[in-house]
């Protein structure tokens, strides 16, 4: 993955997104040394878009499953603290 600075994209942002857009590339973007950011083409994006949809939906599965919930009220009369 290449890295490149922010303040030299910033003087080649046309060549940078062609080369994001066209060929596909994914570059990081740093700032004094540390990765800040990164450009990612459309269809890299989307599919990290749709991999977060599918872990959500996971989670709702599993929370689903999960024995219900007792009232805090609840617990704290079990456990004597009221």
């Amino acid at each position: 993955m290449t890295r490149l600075s922010a303040s030299a994209v910033r003087d080649t942002l046309g060549d940078t997104l062609n080369r994001v857009a066209f060929k596909g590339e994914r570059i990081v973007l740093e700032r004094h040394g540390e990765a800040v950011a990164a450009l990612v083409s459309v269809e890299d994006l989307e599919l990290l878009e749709e991999l977060e949809d599918r872990l959500d939906v996971e989670a709702v599965r599993v929370a689903r499953e999960e024995p219900e919930t007792v009232p805090y009220e609840e617990v704290r009369l079990k456990a004597g603290l009221v």
